[in-house]
């Protein structure tokens, strides 16, 4: 059986509703990610969801205050149409990320389970950092698929579908490979079982 895309999954998912799970199970780590994005912003922001599914971290983010503008982007067709079909008025884009270029830069760049299906998550860092992200903007992701969380091993066989598979501290380089700056991890929603969401973070600077 030929390897499937990840796009084509999640439009299957967004199908049969197993959408509104993902966002159930990453919801704590998604507000770990935001918390450490906004909490010491005293000036307003504009925001980006890389992979934004049917578009709940966008519609979150629409609420905060300090938000000028909230909009997401994913490769699956029907997480797209979802988005819209919830949001009519939200800002949503059906799109390859390798090839999507904004009209304007954003300040805040946000990722939750995305980066590790490109075989090549350095030309997407490298992609958002020269076309998505302002100087001085932040840049975060989130993967449950990485080398500490050993049961998430078996996905790509289990899917069917190409994952990279990198740990901490090879996500940790890659970003500061990239040109980002004050780059932190962390591991957040962490259980008995399950080592948590790794979260990694860091600041375009002005030169990147």
């Amino acid at each position: 059986m030929s390897e499937r895309k990840a796009t084509d999954i999640f439009s299957e998912w967004a199908l049969n509703g197993k959408d509104f799970g993902m966002q159930d199970h990453h919801s704590n780590a998604v507000d770990a990610m935001l918390e450490t994005l906004t909490s010491s912003r005293s000036s307003s922001f504009s925001f980006v969801d890389a992979g934004c599914g049917n578009g709940w971290v966008v519609r979150k983010m629409s609420s905060n205050p300090q938000c000028t503008i909230s909009f997401g982007i994913d490769g699956a067709e029907e997480m797209i149409r979802k988005a819209k079909m919830i949001d009519p008025k939200g800002n949503y884009i059906h799109s390859d990320l390798l090839t999507w270029v904004p009209h304007e830069a954003f300040d805040i760049v946000h990722s939750m389970e995305v980066f590790y299906y490109f075989k090549d998550p350095e030309e997407l860092i490298k992609h958002i950092m020269d076309n998505w992200l302002k100087p001085y903007g932040q840049m975060i992701m989130g993967v449950d698929h990485y080398h500490e969380n050993i049961k998430s091993h078996s996905w790509p066989t289990d899917l069917n579908t190409y994952m990279k598979l990198l740990s901490i501290d090879d996500w940790v380089e890659l970003f500061k490979d990239c040109g980002l700056e004050e780059v932190k991890a962390f591991q957040a929603n962490a259980k008995y079982d399950f080592p948590g969401t790794l979260i990694v973070h860091g600041i375009k600077g002005r030169g990147s």
